[in-house]
């Protein structure tokens, strides 16, 4: 295991040595003391166990593919955006835009995240073991979010392909946002993902899933239409 101090360290330096050694075959590496920087850990394709001791700043683990990074703190805006594959580990809290536009991969978030996570979508699973803030979810176009908690206004809105789950209470669903029940697949799957990242089960979650009235446009549904845009 390689180990960084980042105290006095640009954001530049501390991406610097962490390519480098994974360039020399490190397949482990610990940052301490990020103090909340941005851009840790963007953009790497190769495997390594990134490990952040504290919290950092907006899009931490954004476009990975394949690496592993922990983060014990919290995170800011955009933790994981972009990522093709991978997993992203939250100890504490997420900022808005948790996830956005995922394609592949994992994240993990052990507390609550903020508004528009999940959002646009196009794979991957997010995990969430708090509750969520407002139009999470929003544009899902393939994927799985799934809330221990709560989620705020407008959660699933606009949705394609994706799939969401809540255990707690939902504020308001999105425009051709509609519950259904889980199936028992969708049930174990659960299980089996809580399980894997030690997150306690809430007991029985809702299914969101799309409506279908916003995928082809038809003049007679206009007023649908209207109040989705």
């Amino acid at each position: 295991m390689s180990t960084i101090d980042c105290t006095n360290k640009t954001v530049r330096e501390i991406n610097q040595f962490i390519r480098r050694n994974m360039s020399e075959g490190t397949d482990e590496i610990r940052i301490t003391s990020p103090a909340a920087q941005h851009n840790i850990g963007v953009g790497l394709v190769q495997p390594v166990h990134l490990s952040i001791d504290g919290s950092v700043g907006y899009y931490c683990g954004g476009m990975i593919d394949g690496p592993m990074v922990h983060i014990h703190g919290s995170a800011g805006w955009g933790v994981g955006e972009g990522m093709m594959n991978g997993t992203v580990i939250v100890d504490g809290h997420a900022g808005n835009g948790a996830a956005a536009s995922i394609r592949g991969g994992t994240v993990v978030i052990k507390g609550d995240a903020a508004a528009r996570c999940g959002i646009a979508m196009k794979g991957g699973k997010v995990i969430v073991g708090g509750s969520v803030g407002y139009m999470s979810g929003f544009m899902m176009q393939k994927g799985t979010l799934v809330v221990c908690g709560d989620a705020g206004e407008g959660i699933g809105d606009s949705l394609y392909e994706g799939v969401i789950f809540v255990a707690g209470d939902i504020e308001d669903l999105g425009h051709d946002a509609v519950i259904e029940e889980p199936t028992d697949a969708d049930k174990s799957q659960i299980d089996d993902q809580l399980t894997q990242f030690g997150i306690d089960h809430p007991g029985n979650f809702k299914k969101i899933v799309a409506g279908r009235k916003l995928w082809n446009f038809d003049k007679r549904e206009w007023d649908v239409w209207k109040s989705a845009l």
